[in-house]
């Protein structure tokens, strides 16, 4: 798979996002569901804390990755929901430093929202993976 960054603009790369990417030679893609704070049994986990429940959900995210056989190195696009887009913006160096220690800069949405489907849980992250 080769992966070429497209930045017009290059403000998003210190952001630890490109605004757009051409995948090609690709033999897979995985479109993941949204993954939470939640535990193995699907129970809310970390409510009231905003950087716990990013670190379970990219926990999560990569479970699924990691059972597809990939990893976050081959996300390619992310959809961040948040319920308070101002504290997730506090304790986004938690979701970066993760995806900068994979060496992936995903395209990425962040997208504020009344509310998600477990009231406790603050942060959803969709992705879609390719290898």
């Amino acid at each position: 798979m080769e992966r070429t960054a497209v930045n017009p603009v290059t403000w998003s790369v210190g952001m630890g996002f490109n605004q757009g990417e051409v995948v090609s030679g690709h033999t897979r893609t995985l479109y993941c569901s949204g993954q939470t704070a939640t535990s193995d049994e699907g129970k809310p986990q970390h409510a009231g804390d905003m950087a716990a429940q990013v670190a379970l959900s990219l926990d999560n995210l990569e479970a699924v990755l990691s059972e597809a056989g990939m990893s976050l190195a081959n996300l390619v696009r992310l959809n961040v929901y948040t319920t308070d887009v101002d504290l997730l913006f506090r304790h986004y160096g938690v979701l970066a430093s993760r995806l900068g220690a994979a060496g992936v800069a995903p395209t990425t949405t962040m997208l504020g929202v009344t509310r998600l489907a477990i009231p406790e849980l603050m942060v959803e992250l969709e992705g879609t993976a390719v290898a």
